[in-house]
Parts: C-alpha cells; sequence; structure tokens
C-alpha cells in the first residue's frame, strides 16, 4: 500500500500562483506515474497534468508538473490562476507496467476569488 498525501492548497486571487505538492511513501517511486487531477463543484475528476506530458487544454501554459525522484515528490506549479480553477486537486500514483494499481491523495483545496 503507497500513502499519497498532497499540500499546497488554498485561498489565491485571480492571476496569482500556487505550487502544490504531492509525497508517495514508497521506496520505489521511479516506478510510478504520477498525475494531478481536480474536482471542482459539480463536475466529474479530470486529469489536469500527468508527468509523462499530458496538460489539459484549460491549463497548458500556465500549469506545470515536475517530479523529484529524490523526495518521492511530484509538484503542479499553478500560475494565472483563474476562478474556474477552483477545485479540489488530487494526486494520483499508478504503477508504470499496471495502472489498474494506483493510489489517490486525499485532496487539497484550492479557491480562486477576489
Amino acid at each position: 500500500q503507497v500513502q499519497v498525501a498532497e499540500s499546497g492548497g488554498g485561498l489565491v486571487q485571480p492571476g496569482g500562483s500556487l505550487r502544490l505538492a504531492c509525497a508517495a511513501s514508497t521506496s520505489d517511486f521511479s516506478s510510478y506515474t504520477m498525475g494531478w487531477y481536480r474536482q471542482g463543484p459539480g463536475n466529474q475528476r479530470e486529469l489536469v497534468a500527468g508527468d509523462t506530458g499530458y496538460y489539459a487544454y484549460s491549463v497548458k501554459g500556465r500549469f506545470t508538473i515536475s517530479r523529484d525522484d529524490a523526495k518521492n515528490t511530484v509538484y503542479l506549479q499553478m500560475n494565472n490562476l483563474r476562478p474556474e480553477d477552483t477545485a479540489v486537486y488530487y494526486c494520483n500514483a499508478a504503477l508504470k507496467w499496471r495502472t489498474s494499481t494506483n493510489y489517490w491523495g486525499q485532496g487539497t483545496q484550492v479557491t480562486v476569488s477576489s
């Protein structure tokens, strides 16, 4: 069992920035592909960014995913935030050769509002 924990959410004004972090408790972090998802009010959970280079159209050019295997951590740098980015952001860790084996964090709230 892998524990996944997000941090870094909060309240930010439109145009502001936040950096989310996700730490995974595994000694084999490099075997996992990491992704950031979000679920806004009344919406389904959607993939925002994956460490394979995927970005949702709505965040391209504003969000950047990166990972530090030495720290078992993946980050999501979010710039030029918009009110529609308001959501609970979740981190997912999936085994590269068996993505059906995956783990979710508890989520961190991001609210973009003036």
